[in-house]
């Protein structure tokens, strides 16, 4: 009786090529080293060229797919075009889009955000993955690939101090049922992934940019039913999961969120408790 490469039940994505933006590092690095892993061939862009190759060359040694970095800014529609065309340039086909370049700025009040970063938030975080998807899709018809934005759970429940922010993920879970519909007829599957508190370099550099970061970071672990932050390796797996496994599913929303949004909890803004009883 032959035996069985064990490892080999593993590579549920083997050949399939995806295209990560935001790939170096969070959540994206996340998607990149899983994809990866299951035997994918993966294109990932992002600004910086130093942790982008860094992030290639440790990878492309792990094995058993392979990457490779093109540095890309996602506000620019040129260099997001030919992010597209050199993927399949190299790789010869796309199956996957995983839409995850974004910012998250530190906490402001409408009073103080100006329009033009309105905008210009809006352009970085929500135009940059439909034009990714537009360049992308063409492709991903002739193979009946997928697209997989990511979303925020606060686009479901809201945030303080993040009107622009929470504005963006609001249109990406808006865009992508509508985007799910239309390509249906090319049997497009298009979802969307909705992170609660993941440990990311953002999410390290919004904490120690508060007041109290201590107090911040204990503050987002215990948000979680879980009681602790979700990881980089269970991004890129849910990831995965939709890209190789959910092949029935579109037009969803998947929460990455260790059931933050379940459960009652404080939610008013009260005075202080001084003024309370007077």
């Amino acid at each position: 009786m032959a035996s069985t490469c064990t490892s080999c039940t593993h590579l549920r994505y083997k050949d399939k090529v995806a295209l990560v933006t935001g790939g170096s590092k969070g959540i994206g690095e996340g998607v990149v080293r899983e994809f990866v892993k299951a035997g994918a061939k993966v294109a990932f862009c992002a600004r910086g060229v130093e942790v982008g190759k860094a992030l290639e060359d440790e990878v492309n040694k792990a094995g058993p797919g392979e990457c490779f970095f093109i540095k890309c800014d996602v506000e620019n529609e040129e260099e997001i075009k030919r992010t597209v065309e050199q993927t399949v340039e190299k790789y010869k086909r796309l199956d996957c889009l995983v839409n995850n370049a974004g910012w998250h700025p530190p906490e402001e009040s409408i009073d103080d955000i100006t329009v033009e970063h309105f905008k210009w938030l809006i352009n970085f975080n929500l135009v940059s993955y439909f034009s990714f998807s537009k360049y992308a899709l063409p492709h991903l018809r002739k193979n009946k690939g997928n697209i997989i934005n990511m979303s925020s759970l606060v686009a479901k429940i809201g945030q303080k101090s993040a009107v622009p922010y929470v504005t963006t993920k609001g249109g990406i879970d808006a865009m992508t049922r509508a985007m799910a519909v239309d390509e249906a007829k090319y049997e497009v599957r298009v979802n969307s992934v909705s992170p609660g508190n993941v440990w990311t370099p953002l999410w390290e550099g919004l904490a120690n940019a508060s007041p109290n970061p201590e107090a911040m970071r204990t503050g987002g672990a215990e948000a979680q039913l879980i009681g602790r932050f979700g990881t980089l390796e269970e991004s890129g797996k849910l990831c995965l999961f939709i890209a190789a496994d959910a092949t029935f599913c579109t037009g969803n929303d998947y929460l990455l969120s260790g059931g933050a949004e379940l459960n009652y909890g404080c939610k008013t803004q009260m005075k202080e408790r001084s003024n309370i009883y007077e």
